[in-house]
């Protein structure tokens, strides 16, 4: 699929894009394009490339109708990573979110419009599905955007895929659990009863790559994802890292806009939503859209309501296998 194809990563030089980069190396592209507004960033990545001759890194912001317009000039792919992403950052400065993730968001559609693009591929995230915070709203906004352009032309397809939180990227909980272990044996949690859902990136881009080879345009596909207990990830850190000496752990509440369990698929989506196979759901839309509810008629319907966080909590067991298999533990 990627054979001799020019693609486009916006948000390039992020922990998703870093490994996704790495991953469709493998696969024989002409070229990948790097797009990200961090120069600083770009150089470090280039670095650890070792200049790659199929990599071209490009300064340019999504807000910047024109200088996406110019990127995605002869793209067959676009994968779209760029976003604000905390939580705070989005609720104190909602503006700047919005100009982001939702008008960024529409410059992309139409640059691949324009440029008759073969498929766009939009990163969402669970703070999308009934969304408490203005990161989650401008998510859902951008979803609905990439959801809709599949009408708006026949040429290029359009396609999100939703997931939860991925394991080391930049920010992570397991480097502040880490860091606070090592140097001053206390750890911050928002709330002991509160879940996530998780998944290494290795994992997170292997599952993103098969939507994007099997997806029709105009769905949502929904990785299914293990979810724990945020004390208990903690506990296998502090078990790892500080075996013979107290950690305390500090309740800090929870922050302004923050979930105690999030939602991947809302009792609203699941009326819309198909079992796919049993790595993904995949959410159908509302509006009608050309040859979709035929791609997957023979797909039988969730028996789910919801699929939060809070359900088939996994032990502490198999959040230290997952932590191993990620690298995470030393």
């Amino acid at each position: 699929m990627f054979t001799n194809k020019t693609i486009l990563v916006t948000g390039g030089t992020g922990s998703w894009g870093n490994e996704l980069v790495s991953q469709l190396l493998e696969k024989d592209p002409k070229e990948i394009r790097v797009f990200s507004r961090n120069e600083t960033s770009q150089v470090l990545m280039k670095q650890k490339f070792e200049s790659h001759p199929k990599l071209t890194f490009v300064i340019g912001d999504v807000r910047d109708k024109e200088a996406v317009s110019e990127a995605s000039q002869k793209v067959d792919y676009i994968f779209h990573l760029a976003a604000l992403k905390h939580v705070p950052v989005c609720e104190f400065q909602p503006l700047e979110a919005l100009k982001t993730n939702v008008l960024g968001t529409q410059n992309i559609i139409d640059a691949a419009i324009e440029n008759n693009v073969e498929k766009v591929i939009n990163i969402s995230t669970d703070k999308a599905a009934n969304p408490s915070n203005f990161y989650g709203f401008t998510k859902a906004m951008g979803e609905k955007l990439i959801i809709n352009a599949n009408v708006l032309t026949d040429k290029t397809k359009f396609v999100c895929v939703r997931g939860g939180n991925v394991l080391g990227t930049n920010g992570s909980v397991i480097h502040v659990f880490k860091h606070g272990i090592k140097t001053k044996s206390k750890i911050g949690i928002t709330d002991k009863k509160m879940t996530r859902f998780f998944l290494t990136i290795k994992d997170a881009i292997k599952l993103l790559f098969k939507a994007t080879y099997e997806s029709h345009g105009g769905e949502i596909f929904v990785m299914k994802m293990p979810t724990c207990k945020i004390i208990d990830l903690a506990q296998v850190l502090i078990d790892q890292y500080s075996p013979n000496q107290e950690v305390v752990i500090e309740e800090l509440g929870i922050r302004p806009g923050e979930k105690l369990h999030e939602l991947l698929l809302t009792e609203f989506e699941s009326h819309n939503t198909i079992v796919y196979d049993n790595e993904y759901f995949v959410i159908l839309p509302t509006i009608p859209i050309k040859g979709l509810m035929e791609y997957y008629e023979n797909f039988p319907q969730v028996d789910l309501d919801t699929y939060s966080s809070s359900d088939n909590i996994i032990p502490y067991g198999q959040i230290k296998t997952m932590l191993k298999d990620g690298g995470f533990l030393e």
